[in-house]
């Protein structure tokens, strides 16, 4: 366990020097893994809220650091009491709830008896038979009275003590997650996610458990809008984890409904859906702009969108990406073998046989008669100044209108993307406009489906299965909340919070 905590410590600290955008979310998985290790260690546990404290003043996360400093000062009342295993120390979670150990660290951390509430936590300690806690090996000598029957303490002396901490906690929590929705002039929906005071409870969405708060007070965060463009037949449900990590930070974040491309109706996809995709984001903050809930505390000069596949064609869009129907087309003509899924969707697949022939021969047909317009599709709007672009459709952008964006732009690559052929995507947008344009991640083992978080369930052996699952050495547990930090980074740097 010794070699662990220590490991975890030293990457948590590479990662804070490294000085590069997006580390500090990496500093901190490092220092929580680190935290459930030590959590009856009063001394090791200290200085991880400590580093944690220091990192979150560099990252200029205040919320972060007023929670840390009552965990700092929670962690030498209770080390030896009581404790929440599992609990990762953040203030993005309750100081008092038990949480699950990282599968890879069960073995090390032992099991322990925690009861989740004030009263449940103090009643062992006021009364006479008090259990002795729980022996753990410790290095120094002078942590050696850690493992000792910890001393009487008077009742009324815990009792304020765990009071101070439930207020503490309380007023140091991090902002939950509420969501509503606002309708579209089209019929459709544009779904907001943003910061609440409110408590959570379990919500069912199509396949997926979700936890917020519905249609609860909004809580002024950091005054900025996110705009999420879902992918081609996408649902704003697909993109909860990442609009969680913007809410905590303070974002507000909006997904309109991408008429004729979405879950609930499917009819106009490709080119037909990307025209009009830019203008439903501007549409998306206009609504926003004229919601009394939100307006208030919202500053919309400065607006981020991020988008994924088909919304990270929207993303280059609005970033100065200029793109023509005729473009796809004659990208499909010369290419369709090497990149067959981005040209026909979720239609069929090559499969090495001698169908493939005839699917090629009638896709190129298909296309060339129905995508020759070649006018010039272009989309300005002077309030988005910052886009992330994740696996997006691209090929039939100029490249020239992308080398030199007029807004920050970070891009996303899934080595390992089978759906839309990275060379031709996204690495031919990287090649001609770094470094004017910034790597967000590389997601060496990555696929199509990494955008997707949580993911839908894919039935096993169907065309969705073989483009969005993850590939088998993908760790997504690992990979995607690191990645969805670094997402929040990105605009915390390009829209400063207000």
């Amino acid at each position: 366990m010794d070699k662990a905590y220590e490991d975890q410590v030293r990457m948590a600290r590479q990662a804070s020097q490294a000085g590069q955008l997006g580390d500090f979310e990496t500093c901190f998985v490092h220092f929580e893994r680190a935290h459930d290790l030590t959590q009856r260690m009063m001394g090791r546990q200290t200085y991880i809220h400590w580093m944690a404290l220091v990192a979150s003043l560099c990252r200029r996360d205040f919320r972060e650091v007023v929670g840390q400093m009552s965990r700092m000062f929670a962690s030498v009342l209770f080390s030896r009491l009581w404790v929440p295993q599992g609990n990762t120390g953040r203030t993005s979670v309750s100081a008092l709830k038990p949480m699950p150990v990282p599968e890879d660290q069960r073995d090390l951390v032992p099991q322990i008896n925690s009861p989740g509430r004030c009263g449940a936590i103090a009643a062992p300690w006021l009364s006479a038979d008090r259990p002795e806690s729980p022996r753990g090996h410790v290095e120094l000598q002078s942590l050696r009275a850690l493992h000792e029957k910890p001393r009487p303490m008077t009742g009324a002396l815990l009792a304020t003590a765990l009071a101070m901490l439930c207020a503490v906690d309380s007023n140091a929590q991090t902002l939950n997650l509420a969501s509503t929705q606002l309708p579209q002039a089209d019929g459709g929906s544009t779904t907001i996610f943003y910061p609440t005071r409110a408590a959570e409870s379990a919500i069912t969405r199509g396949p997926f458990q979700i936890s917020w708060a519905g249609d609860a007070k909004p809580e002024r965060g950091n005054s900025r809008l996110i705009v999420i463009s879902h992918g081609s037949g996408g649902s704003p449900w697909v993109h909860v984890d990442l609009a969680r990590t913007l809410v905590v930070r303070g974002f507000v974040v909006a997904i309109p409904q991408h008429s004729g491309d979405n879950y609930l109706d499917s009819a106009s996809p490709g080119p037909e859906s990307w025209v009009k995709r830019p203008r439903e984001v501007s549409s998306a903050i206009d609504q926003i702009a004229s919601d009394p809930r939100f307006s208030p505390i919202l500053s919309l000069d400065a607006v981020g969108i991020f988008g994924g596949s088909a919304g990270g064609h929207t993303a280059l869009s609005l970033a100065g990406g200029e793109w023509s129907p005729a473009r796809f087309r004659d990208h499909c003509m010369q290419h369709i073998r090497e990149d067959f899924s981005s040209c026909v969707g979720f239609t069929t697949l090559l499969r090495e046989g001698w169908l493939d022939g005839v699917k090629v021969w009638l896709a190129k047909r298909i296309i060339s008669l129905r995508f020759s317009d070649d006018a010039v599709q272009r989309h300005f709007d002077p309030r988005v100044k910052a886009s992330v672009a994740m696996v997006p459709f691209a090929a039939d952008f100029d490249l020239q209108s992308l080398a030199e964006p007029r807004i920050p732009l970070g891009l996303i690559v899934a080595a390992r993307d089978v759906n839309q052929n990275p060379a031709f995507h996204v690495e031919a947008v990287r090649k001609v406009c770094e470094p004017r344009c910034q790597l967000v991640m590389h997601l060496q083992e990555g696929g199509h489906g990494a955008m997707l978080s949580p993911l839908p369930p894919l039935q096993k052996g169907t065309i969705a299965d073989h483009l969005l699952s993850d590939p088998p050495a993908f760790d997504r547990a690992d990979a995607l909340p690191r990645l969805n930090g670094k997402i929040a980074e990105f605009f915390e740097k390009a829209l400063p919070g207000q």
